[in-house]
């Protein structure tokens, strides 16, 4: 009987070793603080912004999809909610609510109740002075395993107006001649996958204590 016991133990030690294992994030996780390309996958185009503002709706900077995959204003910022809420080098969950904001102009991706000029759709924009906006600029990473990995297709469903970050084909004349609208869908489907590219990533880190938060 005792011998029977002890080995029912082992099993499950090995079984919730085993378990805890799985929660850990693998080395391919979007990580906090990392810097990437986000491309759309039914439309092949990358998330863009620059300083080009709507001619209607908010006035804001305009937030686009391009085709070339060179583009230095595609460069997108991994951040938390609030300062201290995703502290550089820890992955991303599914379900974490983030901001993304623009490398070249520290503007935050951003939706509100207007429409988009193209589409009618719920328009996109980016928000903000040197990464701080407001509450319009939270996104949730919805994706289905425990973290977001590299390789995952992954919706961004926003926090305040609960539409998706989605592409649907149309474009732009000038300045801005051949980018796509981007901008809010109030369902999920194939217009709203998209998919970490080009960057660099932050070592997924076990121990978030030992890195800076941003």
């Amino acid at each position: 009987m005792r011998g029977s016991c002890r080995l029912f133990s082992l099993l499950l030690l090995a079984l919730l070793r085993g378990l805890c294992h799985g929660r850990e994030p693998a080395p391919g996780a979007v990580t906090c603080g990392s810097v990437l390309k986000l491309l759309n996958t039914r439309h092949s185009v990358r998330l863009h912004s620059h300083e080009v503002k709507y001619g209607s709706g908010s006035g804001q900077q305009s937030v686009t999809g391009v085709e070339a995959s060179d583009d230095a204003n595609s460069y997108w910022r991994i951040r938390g909610k609030s300062d201290g809420s995703c502290q550089r080098g820890t992955a991303v969950k599914c379900g974490q609510a983030i901001r993304l904001t623009h490398v070249n102009t520290g503007k935050n991706l951003h939706t509100h109740h207007f429409p988009s000029p193209l589409s009618n759709n719920q328009e996109v924009s980016a928000f903000g002075d040197d990464g701080e906006g407001d509450d319009l600029d939270i996104w949730i990473v919805q994706c289905s395993g425990t973290y977001w990995e590299r390789e995952d297709a992954v919706r961004f469903k926003h926090v305040g107006t609960e539409v998706f970050l989605s592409i649907t084909g149309e474009q732009y004349g000038h300045p801005i001649r051949g980018q796509r609208e981007v901008h809010g869908m109030p369902t999920a489907n194939h217009h709203n996958y998209w998919k970490a590219m080009e960057g660099v990533f932050i070592k997924p880190s076990m121990d978030p204590a030992k890195h800076d938060e941003l």
